[in-house]
């Protein structure tokens, strides 16, 4: 996950340039709270066959136990920004972390698989809420812009820490059971809320809110997962599914519709004619199909086929994860010095490659093996994102980079929920289930090798 950073200015050492009072607290409640939002969208993973174990239920329920954390970040997130600016960033932080803590305790207790989805439909919610917000937060803190890129400089370590402590720590805690992965929410939530104690209330912006647009994204997206997930478990053509189909084609209709005549549009349409928008949104979308799927479903594949602990499934993505954060430093670097669409383009195609390799294995190929083939998995897409991040805000005035983020980063959520929801119904029976992954990673590389000429789309930058 990429995010605008503010240009390093000189500071000019005045009281205005100084952090405000509550500063140290407003950062590391904003890093505390991206921490969160992070390793729950990655670390349950690993802990899935237990849940399963545990409150019974296939391949489906596993799907949504993870989507439905995915789909409601995504949806929500087109509006968050603006909720964050109507009642103030400390203020949606710590409703957004009220939501999440909450319903983590939901999740830790729940009784049967139905509840624990419903639960994570609403953590998703509050992480929609708190991800802004966090960086308003720091923005408000750090009215200087050299502290301010410090800051975030920060805060972004803390969502690269959970990337790479996520999956460990949810085979860690599996071991002593999976629902302790949700309790370990609380004591870090409810840290965040007593530091936001000691920061002054935020002030409060004017903001339009788009209610009926946001009801149509969320029905929308809802509903094609919904028909994606239950077409690999009930057949393509149950009526159930073609009424979702349905239902998610009017709803889009709605959508587009409001955006193009409502007065205060979350997504104006001006931005999705720009090619550089256009190419942005598809190329992002392919990344988490590539990413997030295939996490997913080799998390499964390790555990049900290869018959490795929750915990060997955990340390096999920390090689990948822990490389991450020294290839965005690096591909900052190789963007400036060859053009952005170098990263963007050769990220896609070392993804493409890792998925396209790790597909061709042999089915007794040794476990290190296995190993190395997923670290180029997280570096293709720690090469691309940041580059494409910075191309398309540097592609919109500055006062719709929100807006251009938020699109950015809900196509690109959108793309991991559907993923595993296509790519778990293609592993939903064990007996086929190796024939299913293939298919799954060829079938991420083949969209990331279509989505590579996309980005050869993009205007080319001038090499420094």
């Amino acid at each position: 996950m990429s995010h605008p950073v503010a240009p390093a200015l000189p500071g000019d050492g005045s009281l205005a340039g100084r952090p405000a009072p509550g500063a140290g607290a407003a950062l590391t409640a904003a890093v505390l709270g991206f921490f969160i939002i992070t390793i729950d969208a990655l670390g349950l993973n690993v802990a899935l066959p237990a849940i399963r174990d545990d409150l019974g239920g296939g391949i489906t329920g596993l799907q949504w136990v993870v989507d439905g954390y995915t789909l409601m970040f995504a949806a929500l997130l087109l509006s968050a920004g603006a909720l964050s600016d109507r009642i103030g960033a400390r203020q949606a932080l710590g409703a957004g972390l009220i939501v999440f803590v909450a319903t983590s305790a939901a999740c830790g207790l729940a009784p049967n698989l139905g509840v624990l989805v419903a639960a994570r439909l609403l953590q998703g919610a509050g992480a929609a809420v708190m991800l802004p917000a966090t960086l308003a937060l720091i923005r408000q803190a750090y009215p200087d812009p050299v502290r301010r890129a410090r800051a975030i400089s920060v805060w972004a370590m803390g969502g690269a820490v959970a990337l790479a402590a996520g999956p460990v720590a949810g085979g860690l805690l599996t071991l002593l059971s999976w629902r302790t992965f949700f309790f370990v929410n609380l004591p870090v939530g409810l840290a965040a809320l007593l530091l936001l104690t000691r920061i002054a209330r935020s002030e409060r912006r004017p903001a339009p809110f788009d209610g009926l647009g946001q009801l149509a994204a969320i029905v929308a997206m809802g509903a094609l997962t919904y028909a994606a997930i239950e077409a690999g478990a009930a057949g393509p053509t149950v009526p159930r599914v073609l009424a979702a189909l349905a239902l998610a084609v009017v709803a889009l209709a709605v959508f587009l519709t409001s955006q193009a005549r409502g007065k205060n549009p979350m997504v104006p349409l001006d931005l999705l004619r720009s090619r550089t928008m256009a190419v942005a949104v598809t190329v992002g979308f392919a990344l988490n199909v590539g990413f997030y799927g295939v996490v997913f479903v080799v998390s499964l594949y390790l555990q049900q086929v290869r018959g490795l602990t929750a915990l060997e499934t955990g340390m096999a993505f920390v090689p990948m994860a822990v490389l991450v954060a020294g290839v965005n430093a690096a591909a900052a670097r190789v963007a400036e010095r060859f053009g952005p669409r170098v990263t963007i383009t050769g990220g896609q195609l070392l993804l493409a490659a890792s998925l396209l390799i790790f597909s061709a294995a042999p089915a007794d190929a040794p476990n290190w093996l296995l190993i190395v083939l997923l670290v180029p998995l997280g570096l293709g897409g720690a090469m691309a994102v940041p580059s494409l991040t910075a191309v398309l805000l540097d592609s919109v005035p500055a006062e719709r980079a929100g807006t251009a983020s938020g699109i950015l980063n809900t196509c690109r959520q959108l793309g991991g929920a559907l993923a595993v929801a296509v790519f778990g119904a293609l592993v939903a029976n064990r007996a086929t289930f190796l024939h299913g992954l293939r298919v799954s990673l060829l079938s991420a590389a083949a969209l990331l090798i279509v989505t590579t000429m996309a980005g050869l789309l993009l205007r080319p930058s001038t090499p420094r």
